[in-house]
């Protein structure tokens, strides 16, 4: 068991350094920011003192190693555009972002398994049926479709809700339902399915010959062997979802990260759109990591093999 969580510790941090030099030398094929920060008209001189100032005077190799160093000592590097320290704006961006998250996970397990767990003990009815086409409906549209959807209804047609920003819990309510609705229906269709596989195996008509009430053997029994292919799929809808952070919450004008990022890529903002990708590499390949080790804690034979 330590070899395979050395292993994939290994993994995770080779990832996340190769995602930061990919996109530290792809953010700057896409333009010369000084364009953007000096007014038209600004003289040859006054761009080269700036362009010195940035540090973009040094070649590419040596702004690769100072960035890549300064991440190990703490500097994040300085905004192009705002001048301040990068890690400053992300201080100020990451609360908004983390909330929002955190209530859509919270969502989607508390509405997502039980729904699949009602699906499959009333296989084949009514409620199945309605519950799956549902599910297949909302895990295959787009969550900034559904966003700009959510808002043409509720916000300019109805005026109950407001489109964007933060201040009160009814901003939470538009952009909750466009970023749960897909990982809450993949949640349940997953649930469903691995609990059917579980539901007439033999150790739960064991536990039924005892006398074990039927919930107690799907919920105490039967689900908890399901849980493993549901982790992953939760696991792997948090991983969309903080990527997938950066359009939606772009739909919304949600002041978090996401916002920042694609401003700053509009800006050509170097610094804080690798710092931003970083985040969320991370973020991605640490959420992985956990699911991964998750595994040995779930399956016995994978933790003892």
């Amino acid at each position: 068991m330590k070899r395979y969580i050395l292993m994939r510790v290994l993994k995770a941090l080779l990832t996340i350094w190769a995602v930061y030099t990919l996109v530290f030398f792809l953010t700057r094929v896409t333009g010369d920011p000084i364009e953007w920060l000096t007014i038209a008209g600004a003289s040859d001189s006054a761009k080269e003192t700036l362009r010195e100032n940035l540090g973009l005077d040094l070649p590419l190799w040596q702004q690769y190693f100072k960035s890549l160093i300064g991440l190990f000592t703490g500097d994040t590097g300085t905004s192009y555009y705002y001048a301040r320290p990068v890690s400053e704006l992300f201080a100020e961006r990451i609360g908004p972002t983390v909330a929002l998250g955190s209530i859509v996970m919270l969502v989607t397990v508390l509405i997502g398994i039980p729904l699949g767990v009602l699906a499959a003990v009333r296989h084949n009815t009514l409620l199945d049926r309605a519950t799956m086409s549902t599910a297949v409906i909302g895990s295959t549209m787009p969550n900034f479709v559904l966003g700009i959807l959510l808002i043409f209804i509720f916000s300019l047609k109805l005026r109950l809700l407001p489109s964007g920003n933060t201040g009160t819990p009814l901003h939470y309510i538009l952009p909750v339902i466009a970023m749960s609705v897909g990982p809450t229906a993949s949640v349940a269709r997953l649930t469903r399915s691995s609990l059917l596989d579980v539901i007439g195996q033999d150790f739960l008509d064991c536990a039924r010959a005892k006398g074990m009430r039927e919930w107690k053997v799907v919920l105490k029994h039967g689900l908890r062997n399901a849980l493993i292919p549901v982790i992953t799929i939760l696991g792997a809808q948090l991983s969309a979802m903080i990527g997938g952070s950066v359009v939606v919450e772009t739909v919304f004008a949600w002041p978090g990260i996401g916002t920042l990022i694609v401003s700053s890529a509009q800006q050509r903002d170097f610094p804080v759109v690798v710092f931003g990708v970083l985040v969320i590499a991370a973020s991605v390949t640490f959420v992985n990591l956990l699911v991964d080790l998750s595994y040995g804690l779930l399956d016995p034979r994978i933790r003892n093999s």
